[in-house]
Parts: structure tokens; C-alpha cells; sequence
């Protein structure tokens, strides 16, 4: 039995709120359960100087946590000085996960910056991110198609991202803390809405994961996967 009752296969409870900001070009409040995470697309009419004169933009993500976000206070990144090995990794990861769906050549010579902020932390964070920063991004670039700036939308699929892991020795979608501090195994998958593989992340916390498990837990993503790509749809087109 899962610590939180749910079946193997069940999401936690996931809302995606569009134009959660008044201020930013494009924005989803996305909650995985007790994982709560804004995100915030920017538009800037420059792209990094490995880009000028080509042609192409860019996406790129920035990643954080509130000192609160978890059960005791962490202190500031910017307050150390340097960010640290996870945080280079989460963003990084929902960088790439947002390109993957990006036509960076429709885009143009600009870039979208999506800051994705932890309010609350229970597990999933960097999934929750990149299924909401997907929805913060294709708001801010559909904005540009509404300005007559771009004479589409510069996305060729949707994105989104989930965790899985064994838990008890089975496989179970979309870990809690709760699991995810028990687990045997943890996964991050990334897929597109057509079912491509964008990126999987598989780590095993005991023994060697199997083939048979992996198989498990890649089905077991695809499945959940599919279930938020729907709620990003609904929520795109309800805004």
C-alpha cells in the first residue's frame, strides 16, 4: 500500500493554472499534489552570443527553491554565492525538455527564459516544472503569434515530465516524498505528446534496476504522461 493510498498507477491531484502572473508574458502555477511550482516565460529580444546572426532563438530555464519550500529552512543559493550541482542539473534538464518541442528557427533571433520557483516541495519538482514551464512557454510565444511578431506558434508537439520508481518492490507513478525517500528505484521521464522519449533519468537506490522493471516503469510513465498532456491541453484551451 502507497503511504499516500493512491493505486500504482495514480497521478496525485495535478492543476495547472495559466496566466497565474499579470505581469509576465506567460505563466502556469502548477501543482503536483503537495508540489507546488510557478512558472514564468520572459521574452527577450536577444539570443546568447553563440546564436547571433543565425537565425535561430533559444529556451532556456532557470530553477529554485524558496527557503520554505521544504520542511526546514534552506538558505538562498544567492546567498552562498553559487548555485549548487542539483539546481545546474533540474535547470538544465527543463531547458533542454522545453527545446526538444521548440522550432528554434520559427522562433527567431529571441529568447524565452522560463523561471521555474518551488513554492512547496513534496516530491517531483523538476516533472512539475517542465509540464508547467511548457505551459508558461507556449502562453508567452502564442502572445508573439497574437502580435503578428511570429506567423505561428513556433511548437512542434507538447511536453511534459513525471517521476516513477519501486516502491515496496513495485512500480508506482509519480512518487511523493513520502516514496521517493524509500524508494528502491527513482525514474524522471520526459516525453512529448506523440509518445517520443525526450529524456529518462534512472536511478537505483539498493540493487541494479532490471529490464523487466525498467519496461515497467517506462509504461507506467507513458501512461501518466498522456494523463497530463490532456490537462495541459485543457488548460491551454481554457485560458
Amino acid at each position: 500500500m502507497r503511504p499516500s493510498g493512491r493505486q500504482p498507477d495514480e497521478l496525485r491531484k495535478v492543476s495547472l493554472e495559466p496566466g497565474f502572473s499579470a505581469h509576465a508574458e506567460g505563466s502556469c502555477l502548477v501543482k503536483f499534489g503537495n508540489t507546488h511550482v510557478l512558472c514564468i516565460a520572459t521574452i527577450e529580444e536577444k539570443v546568447p552570443s553563440f546564436l547571433r546572426n543565425s537565425g535561430k532563438g533559444w529556451v532556456t530555464a532557470e530553477y529554485g527553491m524558496l527557503p520554505r519550500s521544504t520542511h526546514t529552512r534552506t538558505a538562498r543559493e544567492a546567498a552562498r554565492g553559487k548555485q549548487s550541482g542539483r539546481t545546474l542539473e533540474i535547470q538544465r534538464l527543463i531547458g533542454r525538455s522545453l527545446r526538444a518541442v521548440t522550432d528554434l528557427e520559427l522562433l527567431g533571433e529571441r529568447q524565452v527564459i522560463v523561471d521555474c520557483d518551488v513554492l512547496q516541495a513534496d516530491g517531483g519538482t523538476r516533472t512539475a516544472s517542465i509540464t508547467g514551464g511548457y505551459i508558461a512557454l507556449h502562453q508567452a510565444l502564442q502572445t508573439l503569434v497574437a502580435k503578428g511578431e511570429l506567423p505561428s506558434l513556433p511548437l512542434r508537439e507538447q511536453v511534459a515530465a513525471v517521476s516513477c520508481g519501486l516502491f515496496d518492490g513495485q512500480a508506482v507513478l509519480d512518487l511523493d516524498y513520502a516514496e521517493d525517500s524509500r524508494a528502491g528505484a527513482d525514474a524522471n521521464f520526459v516525453m512529448s505528446s506523440s509518445g517520443g522519449i525526450v529524456e529518462t533519468q534512472i536511478t537505483a537506490e539498493d540493487v541494479p534496476v532490471t529490464a523487466a522493471e525498467v519496461e515497467a516503469l517506462t509504461r507506467l510513465a507513458s501512461l501518466g504522461i498522456a494523463e497530463l498532456v490532456r490537462a495541459q491541453a485543457a488548460a491551454i484551451e481554457g485560458f
